[in-house]
């Protein structure tokens, strides 16, 4: 059985190994032991508060294989980003040249440099295992986190992002930050990575501010705008039947898209079903056999995947469920179905740079 869960400071060590096998790219990830040790103690001091509005808090999950004893993923929420350090990121906007003598109508795609000081919400920090991959435990470990926002929707914004991994080999190498940032910056990628999860200063003091002409950066860094690492597809596609959109903003670095979504509307959050537990049985019997994110409506979060049987007396759970989730009789519980009934229509960027997805 897999839990998701709010970390604690026993993690620390485990979950530190676990994000060392986290490829080039994922950039909150990319922290010495310390600076984890750190997150870890402001995620656990944002559970324990009694919190009215967002103010930058970050929630740190994790993923535990219960039988093993082992943690295997991750994931996060940043209740609000901007503020005491801004982010950055370009957003694409179209350029007109236009000449009456010589009969010329050009429209001009640019990366204009966005400077945000009062943010939303952003989910990101995922990484699960790849021993781990498939089975609906990446969903899981997703889709746990907007069970948790629809149940204390006050301390998020109204809107919340989610900034995609671009295209980086595995030498670390990304064409956009090749054809762009290295000229300012006179540094590798994973170097550049590694700084902007501890300071976001240096661009500031060091990015251009005038527009960037796409047409004029070399081919292999046009077709990687507002794409996606390989290993992010998936991620990708779970967010898009969430509800999230592309709109024109990228990553100033590697280039990967930033989606958006109303948190209101995000799909598992509107969807979302709470109440209590009406009972605990050795079997579900239900006509919905569907699976379902299941979770506890406490801060002490906990959710898994499993069965649930919503009658007029409560909700009904079977007992492995009830103990994974330390769940009784009268307890507040949520739920969801792990995927759409309705397929949405995904919001991607323009086929001439998105041809591979």
């Amino acid at each position: 059985m897999l839990v998701v869960r709010r970390v604690q400071e026993s993690d620390l060590d485990p979950l530190f190994d676990l994000i060392q096998r986290a490829e080039f790219g994922l950039t909150t990830l990319n922290i010495s032991r310390d600076e984890l040790a750190d997150r870890i103690h402001q995620s656990m001091f944002a559970f324990s508060q009694n919190v009215t509005k967002p103010s930058g808090q970050v929630y740190v999950f994790v993923m535990e294989d219960v039988n093993r004893g082992a943690v295997v993923g991750t994931s996060s929420i940043y209740s609000k980003i901007g503020g005491f350090e801004p982010n950055y990121s370009y957003e694409i906007e179209t350029s007109i040249h236009s000449s009456v003598d010589l009969g010329v109508h050009k429209e001009i795609e640019i990366l204009h440099l966005q400077e945000e000081h009062d943010g939303p919400s952003e989910v990101g920090s995922l990484f699960l295992s790849p021993d781990y991959w498939g089975a609906g435990f990446g969903s899981l470990l997703s889709l746990a986190r907007f069970l948790f926002i629809a149940q204390f929707p006050k301390r998020m914004e109204r809107e919340m992002i989610a900034e995609m991994r671009g295209v980086v080999d595995s030498n670390g190498v990304s064409p956009l930050w090749s054809a762009l940032g290295s000229h300012f910056f006179q540094i590798d990628f994973p170097k550049a990575d590694t700084l902007t999860a501890r300071s976001k200063k240096f661009i500031a003091e060091l990015m251009p501010e005038h527009p960037i002409y796409i047409p004029l950066l070399p081919e292999a860094a046009q077709q990687v705008i507002g794409q996606v690492h390989a290993n992010t597809r998936p991620a990708l596609a779970l967010l898009q039947r969430e509800g999230f959109e592309y709109r024109n903003r990228i990553d100033i670095f590697d280039g990967g898209p930033t989606l958006h979504c109303a948190t209101d509307q995000i799909r598992a959050v509107h969807e979302s079903r709470i109440g209590t537990v009406g009972a605990i049985a050795s079997q579900i019997e239900s006509e919905d056999q569907n699976t379902q994110v299941i979770s506890n409506a406490s801060l002490d979060f906990r959710a898994c995947l499993g069965t649930i049987a919503w009658e007029d007396s409560g909700a009904v759970i079977d007992q492995v469920t009830a103990l994974t989730l330390e769940l009784k009789v009268g307890d507040a519980i949520r739920s969801v179905s792990l995927k759409p009934s309705t397929p949405s229509t995904p919001s991607t960027p323009s086929s001439e740079r998105q041809a591979s997805q």
